[in-house]
């Protein structure tokens, strides 16, 4: 989660090569509904992805019609992209499983091209599995705030201080960006909210025609799982939480982004043994002979960098300490990024190399995809105001948590939002049938155990939690073990959980 943030650049520019591909469909007609929004028909047409991009087949792809302002029914509609993948063994299917993509920004149409066949076969026909492109995201309705290019580079979207900690320049882009959106966003781009997306998936459970539905939501999207939980209660059947943040509602986006401080310590002992392992000495990508000896040397190498950036593979775009800490937040996700990041950490380290920037440290976010990952957190919950500390912040959160320079604590757009949150954060509790389970990594790099720990205690008895031994983000079916994803598998197909809260070890 995402925290907001789950490696926010690679997820949206896959969501807009979907978008810009899918199958065109005619306009939806909106038939009479119990109620007084009317629930939309679905034209479902096969999907058309990306070439090069293969979905499982029978992917189809849709728009939803929603209502821009849920509270105002029969006003504007705009349109939201889904995707359903049916069962594959009907004689097993038990109900819908609504697969909940992170982010903010990520799109639920590729996670079920990604994720699709891989659930199938897993959940053996149990679900009809089902997802969305958030609005903002792939082929939704987008809105533009017009942030210049300069500021729509991940290590710029970011709010990382200068070197030393200074929090000025952060604070000078942030107004940028908040008085564009101001300016430009208009009343789709405040519509971007938490419990907005909410609303979407009820109002697509009922053009599916489901009494109820099971919800599966990973990062970002956990905490959406639970709110859609929380405020639609009848609706929901079983649900899923997997790498969730703290759900204290005076702090939501803004604790989550706090908190990943805290995450990039825990993670990074995971990625020093890795890299002090003497079997990288074959592969060429050994760091140091000591686990203990690769964080002093990373941050030499930030240090050096923020002194003097080094050119790199991309014109025009050096590699600075502060990028190499960005890429580090990146690969901190998954194992699976340990060789390319430690290939970089060598290339910015030799004097005769030419470092060979990851795309999303080379590319310029696109102004619709940077607009929607801003907004979101903004429009969900008040930020605290310039001037009330962010620079002490800085200075206190360098000194504990060296690997993430302060970045996390640092100023945002989100601290010159013109305009209010429309509606207060939903309050997670334990009010409701116990129907939920927790799959979390005790080393995660951005939505770590211990803010996790505070959604088992706000949930009580409503929740059990399967914590695994493997490091990085995102737990089932994806970074875990097999044991952590029998458990997941046995419940959303059996509805067994646990007694009590366990764990699975390596």
């Amino acid at each position: 989660m995402t925290n907001w943030m789950r490696r926010t650049l690679i997820p949206t520019l896959c969501a807009t090569a979907v978008a810009a591909a899918m199958t065109a469909t005619p306009p939806v007609a909106l038939a009479a509904g119990a109620g007084s929004t009317p629930v939309p028909h679905l034209d479902w047409q096969p999907c058309a992805l990306p070439p090069g991009t293969t979905g499982p087949a029978g992917q189809e792809c849709a728009i939803l019609p929603v209502p821009l302002d849920h509270l105002r029914p029969g006003g504007r509609t705009v349109p939201v992209a889904v995707t359903r993948l049916r069962s594959d063994r009907p004689e097993n299917r038990r109900g819908t499983l609504v697969v909940i993509p992170g982010g903010p920004g990520s799109s639920g149409v590729q996670r079920l091209a990604q994720k699709g066949a891989v659930l199938q076969e897993e959940l053996k026909g149990a679900y009809d599995l089902v997802s969305l492109d958030p609005r903002g995201v792939g082929g939704s309705v987008k809105a533009r705030c017009g942030i210049p290019a300069a500021d729509r580079r991940l290590v710029t979207l970011r709010s990382w201080p200068t070197p030393g900690g200074g929090t000025t320049e952060s604070a000078e882009r942030s107004r940028r960006t908040a008085g564009s959106c101001a300016a430009n966003g208009g009343a789709v781009l405040r519509s971007f909210t938490t419990r907005n997306e909410a609303r979407d998936i009820d109002l697509f459970r009922q053009a599916l025609g489901e009494r109820e539905v099971s919800v599966w939501g990973t990062s970002y999207g956990a905490y959406v799982a639970a709110v859609y939980d929380r405020t639609h209660p009848g609706s929901v059947d079983r649900v899923v939480l997997d790498s969730t943040g703290d759900p204290d509602p005076s702090r939501v986006a803004r604790g989550w982004l706090e908190n990943m401080s805290r995450g990039a310590t825990d993670r990074f002992a995971d990625f020093a043994a890795w890299s002090a392992d003497p079997a990288r000495e074959a592969e060429g990508l050994r760091l140091a002979a000591r686990a203990e000896d690769v964080e002093p040397l990373f941050l030499a190498l930030a240090g050096e960098l923020d002194g003097a950036p080094r050119d790199s593979g991309t014109p025009g775009v050096p590699l600075t300490g502060n990028g190499l800490r960005q890429a580090l937040q990146n690969a901190l996700y998954s194992d699976r990024s340990f060789p390319g990041m430690a290939r970089l950490i060598l290339e910015a380290g030799d004097p005769q190399a030419l470092p060979s920037l990851p795309p999303d440290l080379a590319q310029v976010i696109q102004d619709e995809d940077a607009s929607l990952m801003v907004s979101t957190i903004c429009n969900d919950v008040r930020w605290p105001a310039p001037g009330s500390g962010y620079a002490r912040r800085v200075a206190a959160d360098r000194a504990r948590y060296p690997l993430t320079a302060g970045m996390p604590v640092n100023v945002t757009p989100c601290a010159f939002w013109k305009d209010a949150p429309a509606e207060e954060p939903a309050r997670i509790t334990d009010e409701g049938p116990s129907d939920i389970l927790m799959v979390q990594s005790l080393r995660d790099p951005a939505t770590p155990y211990a803010g996790a720990l505070k959604m088992r205690t706000a949930l009580g008895d409503r929740a059990r939690m399967v914590t695994v031994g493997q490091g990085g983000h995102g737990m089932y079916l994806g970074n875990g073990n097999e044991c952590g994803d029998r458990a997941v598998t046995r419940f959303l197909t059996t509805g067994h959980r646990p007694a009590r809260d366990t764990h699975c070890a390596n």
